[in-house]
C-alpha cells in the first residue's frame, strides 16, 4: 500500500480524538462457529454438494445452532472464512458473493440468521487477495466495511496473507476506524498479531487490545494432537505477557476448536476444550453439526465448562508449573477466593500417570478449605484443605480439572 494513502489513512483516524476499537462487544470470550477447518476451500458443488462452501452449508450449520442447543448456551456467530466470494469485485468495487454458490448473496444469509437468534460472520484480508486468491481489502477498507454494515454483517475476520508487515498497524487500525463509522456493531476478528509476532520490532500487544475484539498470534489450528497442544504450550510458554492483555473487550486468540473432528481422542477433546476454557479464549467450532458424536457435542455443551470460559472476572489462566510432561494451569474466577485448576499430561504413551500435589501448589489462596467439582461430570470431590497432598491420575494427553469454591468456617 502506497505510503501517502496510509497518511491520508492515519490522518482520517487521527481526528477522531482517543481512537481506540471500544464497540461494546466481546465482553466475554465470543462464541460460535466457524467452517474452516472442518470446510475449507471446497467450491465444487456439483463434485461435494454436501461439504462445498455454499448458501445450502452456512443456511443447514445455522438450523442445528438453533435446534441443537449451541445457540442457547452462547454459541451465536456463524463466520463464514476464506472463499466465500466472487473472484472479481464488481462494475462499482464492492465485494460480491459467489452467484453460483451464494445466489442470493450475504444479506440474505444474514437476515435468515438474524431471524434464528444468530449473528453473520465474515471474512476478508488486509492484503491484495485473500490467502486463497480472492479480492482483499487494500485499497478498499472504508468501502469494504460500509458493504458488510449493509449487508448486517456482526463479526469481522481481517487476514494477513498479500500484506506488507509493516503496513498491518495503520491498516488493521484503519479497518478498525471504518468499522465503528458506520454505526452498526461489528465485532472485530484480526489475524494481524500472528503475522508480525515473530518480529519483535511490530509486535505491539497494546494496539491489538486497543484496536481488535480479539486476535490471532500463533499458527493456524489443524485436526491433530501435535498442534493443538503446540498452541496450548505456547500460551505456556508466554503465559504471562499474553495473559496481560486478555481480558472484557479483547482476547487472544489460539483458533477454532476442532472437537468433533477426525484427529483427537475423546481424552484429547477434554484437554482441548478444557484449555480452551481455562485461557478464556474464543469458542469458535468447527465441525459438521449435523453430524457430530453425541460426546463431542456434550462436551462444546458442557454448562460448568462453559461457564468458566464465559466468567465475567475475564482473567486468562495462567501456567505455573511445568515438570516434563506435567503440568498445572490456574485461572481465578468472579466469586471471590474461587478458582478453576487444571493438570495437564502431555505425554502420549498409553498409561497414566500420577501426580502428588497440595492445593497450595496451585497457588490458591483465601480460604482455608475449599469444595473441589470436577468440571466435567460435576461430581464433588469433597472439601480439600489448602495444604492436604493429593495423588492426581491424568491420562495420557488428557487433563484433570476441577473448579474450587471456598470453605470459610471449615475445620478438620
Amino acid at each position: 500500500m502506497t505510503q501517502v494513502l496510509f497518511c491520508l489513512l492515519f490522518l482520517l483516524v487521527v481526528l477522531e480524538v482517543g481512537y481506540a476499537l471500544d464497540n461494546g462487544l466481546a465482553l466475554t470470550p465470543p462464541m460460535g462457529w466457524m467452517h474452516w477447518e472442518r470446510f475449507r476451500c471446497i467450491t465444487d458443488c456439483k463434485t461435494d454438494p454436501k461439504n462445498c462452501l455454499s448458501e445450502n452449508l452456512i443456511m443447514r450449520q445455522a438450523d442445528r445452532m438453533a435446534s441443537d442447543g449451541y445457540r442457547d448456551a452462547g454459541y451465536i456467530y456463524l463466520s463464514i472464512d476464506d472463499c466465500w466470494m466472487a473472484k472479481e469485485r464488481d462494475s462499482n468495487g464492492r465485494l460480491q458473493a459467489d452467484p453460483i454458490r451464494f445466489p442470493r448473496g450475504i444479506k440474505f444469509l444474514a437476515d435468515y440468521l438474524h431471524n434464528k437468534g444468530l449473528k453473520l460472520g465474515i471474512y476478508e484480508d488486509f492484503g491484495t487477495r485473500t490467502c486463497m486468491g480472492y479480492p482483499g481489502s487494500e485499497f478498499y477498507l472504508q468501502l469494504d466495511a460500509e458493504t458488510f454494515a449493509s449487508w448486517g454483517v456482526d463479526l469481522l475476520k481481517l487476514d494477513g496473507c498479500n500484506a506488507d508487515r509493516k503496513d498491518m498497524k495503520d491498516g488493521y487500525e484503519a479497518m478498525g476506524f471504518f468499522l465503528n463509522k458506520t454505526g452498526h456493531p461489528i465485532l472485530y476478528l484480526c489475524s494481524w498479531a500472528a503475522y508480525v509476532s515473530p518480529y519483535k520490532d511490530l509486535t505491539d500487544y497494546p494496539a491489538f487490545k486497543k484496536y481488535c475484539n480479539q486476535w490471532r498470534n500463533y499458527r493456524d489450528i489443524q485436526d491433530s494432537w501435535d498442534v493443538m497442544y503446540d498452541i496450548i504450550d505456547y500460551y505456556g510458554n508466554n503465559t504471562y505477557n499474553l495473559s496481560a492483555y486478555a481480558g472484557s473487550g479483547h482476547w487472544n486468540d489460539p483458533d477454532e476448536l476442532i472437537i468433533g473432528g477426525y484427529g483427537l481422542s475423546f481424552n484429547q477433546e477434554k484437554l482441548h476444550m478444557g484449555m480452551w476454557a481455562m485461557m478464556a479464549s474464543p469458542l469458535f467450532m468447527s465441525v459438521d453439526l449435523e453430524t457430530i458424536r453425541p460426546s463431542s457435542k456434550g462436551l462444546l455443551l458442557n454448562k460448568m465448562l462453559l461457564e468458566i470460559n464465559q466468567d465475567p472476572l475475564g482473567v486468562q489462566g495462567q501456567r505455573i508449573w511445568k515438570f516434563r510432561q506435567f503440568e498445572i494451569w490456574q485461572r481465578p474466577l468472579h466469586k471471590a477466593h474461587s478458582y478453576a485448576i487444571a493438570v495437564i499430561n502431555s505425554d502420549n504413551e498409553g498409561v497414566p500417570r500420577t501426580i502428588k500435589l497440595s492445593l497450595s501448589e496451585f497457588g490458591v489462596t483465601g480460604a482455608p478449605a475449599f469444595n473441589v467439582t470436577d468440571v466435567f461430570d460435576g461430581t464433588s470431590h469433597g472439601v480439600a484443605h489448602v495444604n492436604d497432598s493429593f495423588i492426581y491420575e491424568v491420562n495420557p494427553t488428557g487433563i484433570y480439572m476441577v473448579r474450587l469454591d471456598p470453605v470459610m468456617s471449615w475445620k478438620r
